[in-house]
């Protein structure tokens, strides 16, 4: 019965299948790496597919006792680029506040950093 149940649910939803395997791929469209220095409480978003990368902080204000986040937008080779298999490393640099940006299908890889406090930007890639 279980396997009818299913088969008639297809039948009627077509989408189903695609829209339930979808689910949890969508799920890892990020990847979220703390810079490695040892003194910044940043952390570093790609979108997997893109490249796309953001970079967001803690801050604390007097008006905000709590304190906020704030995230410096994608700039200069930071912006959406080609499809690929995008990722962030961090070095093993303790004084470092940029990433890698690499491309695991390309072979490429961009540094990756916050400019000025206002932007993330990347250097173009290379392999």
């Amino acid at each position: 019965m279980g396997s009818r149940v299913i088969a008639t649910a297809l039948a009627v939803f077509p989408g189903l299948l695609l829209a339930l395997s979808a689910g949890p791929a969508r799920a890892e469209n990020y990847q979220f790496v703390p810079a490695p220095h040892n003194a910044l409480n940043r952390v570093y978003r790609i979108d997997r597919l893109n490249g796309e990368v953001v970079a967001c902080t803690f801050a604390v204000a007097d008006d905000k006792p709590q304190g906020l986040t704030l995230c410096y937008p994608a700039g200069e080779g930071a912006k959406p680029g080609p499809a690929g298999d995008y990722a962030l490393v961090a070095s093993n640099h303790r004084e470092e506040a940029g990433i890698y940006r690499v491309d695991r299908r390309a072979g490429t890889v961009s540094v990756c950093y916050v400019r000025e406090e206002s932007e993330v930007v990347c250097t173009p890639p290379a392999k």
